[in-house]
């Protein structure tokens, strides 16, 4: 009983601070407004080779979009379409990003890893480098995906990823997340992040929950991949969502 009370108090404490030290939209004074600019025909794509990624790249490309990838392994995205270009770089390597960067319309990220095991500074030091290079390159647009169960929406993941996925599986990984997304917010980027919620395989459905509230404290809510791109693409030219983190489920 004790264990339990000690991973009981461990876990609220990481709740606690997965809520303070990510993004709370309600503590931001002024909502971004952007400029208003054409809507984007060119895009580079982070995290492209993920399972999120992929569909982003799929999927811009039914869009229209002219899609640069980039990959440090580009042998593993399996794409090709005429208006797609894979860059072969890596997110912590500035040089790279900025060279991807460079030309661009708009950004959108699904940058993420497997390093769950001790502290990693993957997610941030990657966004960082990509903030700077859209900084430095006049590129405005950033959509990027991060996940529920940070900042105002701690705890909408439900209780088996309170209590146990989160504490247990992933701790070093959601704090990055929380570092990542103060840095997009302290941005001059006109940004949305997007959090959904548990990721799964499933097929497009097209009809997805998404804003402020969505998650929820008991239950694990879910979304499948293929949603989560749709909805991350209609950030591209949808301003509803600029300069707020918000929430995707079904």
């Amino acid at each position: 009983m004790r264990i339990l009370f000690i991973w009981f108090l461990y876990s609220i404490a990481l709740s606690i601070g997965l809520a303070l030290k990510g993004f709370r939209s309600q503590s931001s004074s002024t909502r971004k407004t952007g400029e208003k600019r054409p809507p984007p025909k060119k895009i580079l794509i982070i995290g492209a080779t993920g399972g999120t990624g992929r569909q982003l790249v799929l999927q811009a490309l039914e869009r229209g979009y002219l899609v640069t990838a980039l990959a440090r392994d580009p042998s593993k995205l399996g794409i090709e379409h005429t208006n797609l270009k894979i860059q072969q770089g890596d997110v912590l390597d500035y040089a790279a990003v900025e060279s991807a960067v460079k030309g661009q319309e708009a950004v959108v990220s699904a940058l993420g890893h497997k390093r769950y095991l001790g502290p990693s500074r993957i997610l941030s030091e990657g966004t960082k480098n990509i903030i700077r290079a859209m900084e430095a390159e006049g590129v405005r647009r950033f959509v990027c995906q991060t996940s529920l169960g940070i900042g105002d929406s701690a705890g909408f993941l439900g209780i088996y990823y309170t209590f146990l996925v989160i504490p247990l599986v992933v701790p070093f990984y959601f704090w990055d997340k929380t570092r990542q997304e103060r840095l997009i917010a302290e941005s001059k980027l006109d940004w949305v992040i997007v959090r959904p919620g548990q990721l799964t395989n499933g097929e497009k459905r097209g009809r997805y929950r998404h804003g402020s509230n969505v998650g929820n404290y008991i239950w694990t809510v879910r979304v499948s991949r293929s949603d989560t791109a749709d909805f991350i693409l209609n950030q591209l030219t949808d301003d509803t969502y600029l300069g707020t983190a918000v929430g995707v489920s079904w």
